[in-house]
């Protein structure tokens, strides 16, 4: 169990900013606008309210890097496949985050949420594929898994897989906001993944 002693929101970065060179690692979070990102994140940190859940979603326009016990950054990328925002807006944060995924030196893994209740969307498949051509292999986390029946689970995450073509090998992490299962897996997988290597 990771114990979260102190996090600070240290950049908030938008269209035009200068992304900052980070010198510890960084773990990324991308999905669609109502996909329960803020949620997951103010979850797996133990915080209330620190990423701002939104009711209208499509708000997150920026790219916000906290930084977590000095030892890692979150960083959370901005909801896409909303449909009341612009195409000159959407078309502006993908340039954004592309500008991260293929700068950010320090990314060392990248969460992709998708709700598990439904097929994954076009828009998913074109972040899973763009993901993919950037060189990461992303970690998919299946959330709202509270709305699902227990007997129900197996069979979305069928459909989850199969929708997003997902590659052979890749961890899919289904993840509830309300009763926090999936939570040690995911911090599980990053101090494998991130921390051991940083401390090392």
């Amino acid at each position: 169990m990771h114990i979260i002693k102190k996090v600070d929101l240290e950049t908030v970065c938008g269209v035009t900013s200068v992304l900052p060179d980070n010198a510890l690692p960084e773990v990324a979070f991308a999905g669609k606008s109502n996909v329960g990102k803020s949620s997951l994140i103010n979850g797996l940190l133990n915080r209330k309210s620190l990423a701002r859940t939104s009711s209208q979603p499509g708000k997150t326009q920026t790219i916000n890097f906290y930084r977590v016990n000095d030892e890692l950054y979150f960083v959370d990328l901005p909801g896409y496949g909303y449909a009341k925002v612009s195409e000159a807006a959407k078309a502006s944060w993908g340039k954004m985050v592309e500008r991260y995924l293929h700068s950010s030196k320090q990314l060392k893994i990248v969460f992709l949420l998708i709700d598990i209740r439904h097929e994954a969307s076009a828009n998913d498949r074109q972040m899973y594929e763009w993901i993919l051509s950037q060189g990461f292999h992303p970690v998919i986390i299946a959330t709202k898994l509270d709305k699902l029946k227990r007997s129900q689970v197996a069979k979305q995450l069928k459909i989850l897989r199969e929708s997003l073509a997902l590659e052979k090998g890749t961890t899919v992490i289904p993840f509830s906001a309300v009763t926090r299962q999936g939570r040690d897996e995911i911090w599980e997988l990053m101090e494998e993944k991130v921390l051991e290597d940083h401390i090392e």
